[in-house]
């Protein structure tokens, strides 16, 4: 593709160059640029992502064949000033790859918790219909029956992009995607044409990024905003807003969309309702009643809140003209998220599960649900992330207090802080709680806190894992360390039955 053909994209650029070279590529991040990539200068969000205009030389080293910055910058190869490279980033990754999001029907789930399991539950829903589904979140991108790792879960714009001309190729007709807020802030899904935005809820995080909570919601409200302002007789050009009627920043996103809206929910009035919600240990089982009507639903999960990410699924499994008997088996199909209440069982006569709760909702949800089905003690292992919000640290140590018979605290993702201040400030909220010194312990070494857990479990015990779930890294000051709650665990079983044997 020549520069020409991107550079008439953006009106408004000033260019300098030849633009009759041949672009193969566009990159945001000089480490990965391959010869002949429009290299773009992303600009900094502090605390998040760097300042990419230094790294220009780098990636004209590396082979890059143009670049696209805000400012003026020494390099030998074609430039072009921008006013915003973030938008420039997004108009042209989406036009390099052949604006890949209308050749699907693109859904795309937000909200502070349940992203990851209901898209899940959404892929399995379709999939079991008989579509041909892709993925792309928390846990990776799947394409088919092939999954791969991503850094980031609302990935850049060329990953993102080049991602969802592959499902295309792969002939998938549906594409589910979980958007961030700070993706939504940052620009990655500018020209995602998304033909479904699902909304699960909103609860304090991100509060180190967004400042307010204010400032979190209007940021969600951008992706409903951006479905669109017509109407079409076409069902496949139709857009949806399933939005959560118990949450009220549901109400701020109604105002803001000109999509048809479908809300789900359980204590006030909706489109699609459970009741009757029963749970065990094994999983649980409710009635959905719809606007298409009514059917007993069954799941492996458990908690109040993975209800509500069924309900979300199911309300966006409606839209898609599905029948309910068809829903109803896709989602009694999924074996469960992982990383979300996953099981971890090595013969052990406790139940350790492992969960991706980080924020004080998510810990809340968790071990409510753990608590509705524990036969003995609940031991709570979990820790708060460095260099963010730190408000939620004491809140989270108080949620803990209220459910778990015994609390360990220790490190996730410690980063440039310090962790024993981390730890500190999770202990005041166990304090404020009044909880008894002698059921809780702070220990900085998270294999020791989870071997401490294991150590100390006993039969009927339920042991919660809580902050890292899926993720297999611990990230430190000076390093990004290989770290699976889910294998140290299993290890630590393993030490167990080995010293009892």
């Amino acid at each position: 593709m020549k520069l020409r053909e991107l550079t008439a994209l953006i009106p408004n650029a000033v260019i300098q160059g030849d633009t009759e070279i041949e672009i193969t590529g566009v990159s945001n991040h000089s480490q990965r640029v391959k010869p002949g990539d429009l290299f773009v200068c992303i600009s900094e969000i502090p605390g998040y992502q760097e300042d990419r205009h230094p790294y220009a030389l780098n990636a004209v080293q590396a082979g890059a064949a143009a670049v696209v910055a805000e400012r003026p910058i020494e390099v030998d190869v074609p430039m072009i000033l921008v006013k915003n490279s973030r938008h420039a980033l997004a108009v042209l990754s989406a036009h390099f790859h052949r604006y890949p999001s209308s050749e699907l029907k693109l859904i795309g789930v937000t909200g502070t918790n349940g992203k990851t399991t209901t898209a899940h539950m959404i892929e399995a829903i379709l999939r079991h219909a008989g579509n041909i589904a892709g993925l792309m979140g928390n846990i990776g991108t799947r394409i088919g029956d092939t999954t791969f790792t991503t850094d980031i879960n609302t990935q850049e714009p060329p990953v993102l992009q080049a991602n969802l001309r592959r499902m295309v190729d792969a002939n998938c007709t549906y594409a589910v995607m979980e958007v961030t807020s700070q993706g939504i802030d940052a620009g990655r899904v500018l020209g995602c044409d998304f033909r479904t935005a699902v909304f699960t809820n909103i609860t304090q995080d991100h509060l180190d990024y967004h400042g307010t909570m204010d400032n979190y919601i209007a940021a969600k409200g951008h992706f409903f905003s951006r479905l669109g302002n017509r109407f079409s007789a076409d069902p496949n050009a139709c857009k949806f807003a399933v939005l959560n009627a118990d949450d009220q920043a549901s109400a701020v996103f109604k105002q803001l969309t000109a999509a048809h809206i479908l809300t789900y929910g359980i204590q006030t009035d909706a489109d699609v309702k459970a009741e009757d919600i029963r749970m065990t240990a094994q999983g649980t089982a409710f009635r959905a009643v719809t606007y298409k009507g009514t059917i007993e639903m069954q799941m492996a999960m458990v908690g109040t809140f993975n209800v509500y990410n069924a309900l979300a699924a199911i309300t966006t499994a409606l839209a898609e003209g599905l029948t309910l008997e068809t829903i109803r088996d896709g989602l009694a199909s999924l074996p469960g998220v992982p990383g979300r209440l996953e099981i971890v069982d090595e013969g052990q006569p406790f139940l350790v599960l492992v969960d991706y709760a980080h924020t004080p909702d998510g810990l809340d949800n968790v071990l409510r649900a753990v608590k509705a089905f524990a036969e003995n003690k609940i031991i709570t292992v979990f820790g708060c992330g460095g260099d963010r919000d730190r408000t939620k640290r004491p809140i989270m140590g108080g949620i803990s207090a209220e459910y778990s018979d015994y609390v360990i605290v220790t490190s996730d993702n410690p980063r440039s802080e310090d962790p024993t201040r981390i730890l500190s400030d999770i202990e005041e909220g166990l304090r404020e709680k009044l909880y008894p010194s002698d059921q809780y312990v702070l220990i900085e070494n998270r294999a020791a806190a989870i071997l401490h857990a294991i150590t100390m479990a006993t039969p009927g015990d339920v042991v919660v894992i809580a902050g890292k779930g899926h993720e297999t890294y611990q990230i430190t000051t000076d390093e990004t360390i290989h770290f699976d709650d889910r294998e140290v665990a299993r290890e630590a079983i393993r030490e167990r039955n080995g010293s009892t044997n």
